[in-house]
């Protein structure tokens, strides 16, 4: 007969003890007991984030659902810290510098002027609305990334940009038929210039990294000026991005069905990309089963997280229940590989990337050279997604 040791006795009861019933609230505590995205860095100083803006997604939807006030606290301390009173953004956001990455706080703005009524918030959010209508945009009419990488498109920058954009549109300018087109127009933009097509190497049907409108960058490609590989997270931004964009553009807008027809030729073939063996994703996903390559936990978190949303808001039909299939199967991986209790009662969150740029050849070789965390925020905040998601089924 095995015999447990009492060490691993005690350990097991403290985990059982400590272990929710639900990993998003699993995880989101964890991430709140460690301070993660509150509006500081690791030095106790005020940044502007879209980690923590990803964060704040996935509390104010368990404040909803639990009515749990410690996250909506959590939330306002947080944005708090790189709001001042006056509703001037932090030192650390500078309008001129055109990046998109920290426009992901901005839905939060939104939401917490909604729930206060506070001035601040909305003074705030209209700054980086008007960061937008100075941005510098390719000819086409894309927003570049960032001002310091001309004329490329990004699929991150739709997540971090496009979100607060329709957001803010819904808020304060519903009508302003202008702002919709636009914001249909940088997802449509996205997906026509980085689309595999048929005689892509590697097919999987699904989108590169980003292209490069001028086409100057090494890794673009001859034809639409395309990176070489499909990364996993980036593809899983945008992802995230149609699914939560479509809850805000009107249904009766045009965009509406321009944006959800981009989503029903992805999401089966994101399905299909998944490992067939274990349900998770590889983090270059145009080159599997390489060696090197691995699976990697923000981008199959991500992909569960749009699956699950797209099916049950009714966005993708799944006749024979592959998609529901494949993000149990995913789900389940991640559970069982990348999440590690603690005897503290929270949990550690595994293999995540801790990036992925076109700054450099933005080949195979560059991606996997890149190290992987623990408790990075931009997977476990994928994961209090995914999990949300995966607690409504």
């Amino acid at each position: 007969m095995f015999i447990v040791p009492p060490l691993c006795l005690l350990s097991l009861a403290l985990r059982s003890l400590a272990r929710p019933q639900s990993y998003a609230v699993w995880a989101a505590d964890s991430g709140i007991a460690r301070k993660q995205g509150n509006g500081l860095d690791s030095s106790g100083r005020a940044i502007v984030s879209y980690e923590h803006g990803e964060f704040q997604w996935g509390l104010r939807q368990l404040f909803e659902l639990t009515g749990n006030r410690t996250y909506f606290d959590y939330i306002q301390a947080g944005v708090d810290n790189i709001v001042f009173a006056n509703g001037t953004v932090h030192g650390s956001y500078t309008v001129s510098d055109f990046v998109l990455d920290p426009l992901r706080t901005g839905p939060t703005f939104l939401y917490l002027y909604e729930q206060t009524g506070l001035n601040k918030y909305k003074v705030a959010a209209d700054i980086f609305r008007g960061q937008l209508n100075a941005h510098p945009r390719t000819a086409q009419g894309q927003f570049w990334h960032k001002l310091k990488y001309p004329n490329q498109g990004w699929l991150d920058g739709v997540y971090m940009g496009e979100i607060f954009y329709a957001q803010y549109t819904k808020t304060f300018q519903p009508n302003n038929s202008t702002a919709w087109a636009d914001i249909t127009s940088q997802f449509t933009l996205m997906f026509e210039n980085t689309i595999q097509n048929a005689t892509a190497p590697n097919n999987t049907g699904l989108m590169y990294h980003g292209y490069d409108f001028s086409h100057k960058q090494v890794w673009a490609s001859p034809d639409r000026g395309h990176s070489p590989e499909v990364w996993d997270r980036a593809l899983g931004w945008y992802s995230m991005a149609l699914v939560d964009v479509l809850e805000t553009i009107p249904v009766t807008n045009p965009g509406h069905a321009s944006i959800l027809n981009i989503l029903r030729t992805l999401a089966p073939k994101i399905k299909d990309a998944a490992d067939p063996t274990s349900g998770a994703w590889w983090l270059v996903i145009t080159q599997p089963g390489r060696a090197k390559n691995y699976f990697e936990s923000s981008g199959t978190a991500m992909f569960v997280y749009s699956l699950l949303k797209s099916l049950r808001l009714g966005y993708v039909t799944d006749d024979d229940g592959s998609i529901l299939a494949a993000a149990k199967k995913a789900y389940q991986y991640m559970i069982d590989n990348w999440v590690v209790p603690n005897s503290d009662g929270t949990i550690n969150w595994l293999n995540t990337v801790i990036v992925g740029s076109l700054d450099q050849a933005g080949d195979f070789n560059y991606y996997v050279s890149q190290p992987t965390d623990i408790n990075d925020l931009k997977g476990l905040a994928a994961f209090v997604l995914a999990s949300l998601e995966y607690e409504k089924l």
